[in-house]
């Protein structure tokens, strides 16, 4: 069973290893809530940047960061996901550190890539020691905790960038990023308190060393993920414009909003966890996001029509909450579905590919949501949460399609002769590079 009969702790996972995970994530969490709240306006207007060229890189950064999870969550498999994690970690501090110094665009692009790179490979290794250290059965309730710690360093790590922010000063925004090489190195260090992981297993024959790019089923489970990720943008980008363009006299309650959420997600997401047990509830609690996803998309779209401004902001806080409580089953089934379609010997890469739905959704997110919603108003918000509800009721079938012979080895290449047994390497790089468009492709092969 999941559960035991004592209460489970809102906040705080059991001692041992889980503790021990999430408080690595609090320090590196801490580290990157200074860092996005304090980087883009450093680069613009410290170092001098254009908007648009730090958008573009970072779009670049981010694109190579999503096909960066799939080999280095592999490396985590092959070499042990501790000893990965935290040379990750180490070198994410090492690239933040480098922000200290930089003055121009060519080192920026190199750094900002290099820092999502760690940042998907860091990710990755940590699910691997998650699906190591911890029992299935525990798994999800304890990612549920992580994400709670995650925003709980996030709004300190944001509170500390808001001191730089409000100084201005080049040297505050130095110490910001100063704070954020310290939160990654404390996480490197907290992470060599856990017992070593050996190395998964190779597993002989001719299979492909990426299994995950040629599993279409898990593929198909990832695209339906991504497009309930689409919820992320709403309100960090979305929301504030809608209310700057709708009712700019509550500016404010952008803000008000962004953190009523991470309040939320931060006591209630181990609660929202606790009935996802296995792939059956997982997808229900997917299912059940969808519909919540549709009725927040709904009320958001009701703050388009003409009522007052008191109305509007009342709607908009309704229609956050329902966000956020779909956004937490949809997190809690994601978690378990994720893991129990990986093969035990592959779970890095197989989290890594996973992870890359995140990438999706912050790369294309914005220019969709802000075409469909700002310009197309309640029957944008109605097309958005009918999306959301039609890949919530999707997920059900695909995992018990992707479920369906888990437990055999997956369809191979006929071997090779040993004149091309070379080229290997040469394919598995040319998936990674084509593995964005690789989910779409295998989902239109979908059930």
């Amino acid at each position: 069973m999941s559960t035991s009969s004592a209460p489970e702790p809102r906040i705080i996972p059991p001692a041992g290893p889980q503790r021990t995970l999430a408080a690595a994530q609090l320090a590196s969490a801490v580290g990157d809530g200074a860092y996005y709240t304090c980087s883009a306006l450093y680069f613009t207007h410290v170092v001098g940047m254009s908007a648009t060229a730090l958008g573009l890189g970072l779009a670049v950064a981010w694109a190579l960061g999503s096909l960066a999870g799939v080999p280095l969550g592999h490396l985590a498999d092959r070499r042990g996901p501790r000893r990965t994690a935290v040379a990750l970690a180490l070198a994410t501090a090492v690239v933040v550190a480098a922000f200290l110094v930089i003055r121009s665009y060519p080192p920026f692009l190199v750094a900002v890539c290099l820092y999502a790179t760690t940042q998907s490979g860091l990710t990755a290794a940590r699910q691997a020691l998650v699906g190591a250290l911890v029992p299935p059965a525990r798994r999800t309730a304890l990612l549920a905790h992580l994400q709670s710690t995650l925003n709980g360093g996030l709004a300190v790590g944001a509170a500390i960038g808001g001191i730089a922010l409000a100084v201005g000063t080049r040297a505050a925004f130095l110490g910001a990023f100063a704070v954020t090489a310290l939160g990654f190195l404390a996480g490197a260090l907290i992470l060599l308190r856990l017992p070593e992981v050996p190395p998964a297993p190779a597993q002989s024959g001719t299979g492909p060393r990426l299994a995950v790019l040629r599993d279409r089923r898990y593929a198909a489970v990832a695209l339906v993920n991504a497009v309930l990720l689409l919820r992320m943008p709403l309100l960090s980008l979305v929301i504030p414009l809608w209310i700057a363009d709708r009712a700019p006299g509550i500016g404010w309650l952008g803000s008000a909003l962004f953190v009523l959420n991470t309040v939320a997600v931060l006591g209630f997401q181990v609660r929202a966890a606790r009935g996802v047990t296995g792939l059956v509830s997982a997808a229900r609690a997917v299912r059940s996001a969808g519909s919540v996803l549709l009725a927040s998309c709904a009320v958001f779209g009701l703050s388009a029509l003409d009522v007052p401004v008191w109305a509007v902001g009342a709607l908009l806080v309704a229609a956050s909450v329902l966000q956020v409580i779909g956004e937490m089953r949809q997190s809690a089934g994601s978690w378990q579905i994720s893991f129990d379609l990986a093969p035990p010997e592959r779970i890095g890469q197989y989290q890594g590919f996973f992870g890359t739905g995140v990438a999706v959704a912050r790369t294309l997110g914005p220019l969709l949501l802000t075409t469909l919603l700002l310009d197309g108003g309640l029957a944008g918000w109605l097309v958005l949460g009918g999306l959301f509800l039609a890949a919530g009721h999707a997920m059900g079938p695909v995992v018990r399609w992707a479920e369906r012979d888990r437990g055999h080895p997956a369809p191979t290449a006929p071997p090779r002769p040993a004149a091309a047994v070379g080229t290997s390497a040469a394919v598995g790089t040319s998936a990674a590079v084509g593995s964005s468009a690789a989910v779409g492709v295998a989902a239109t092969e979908g059930p």
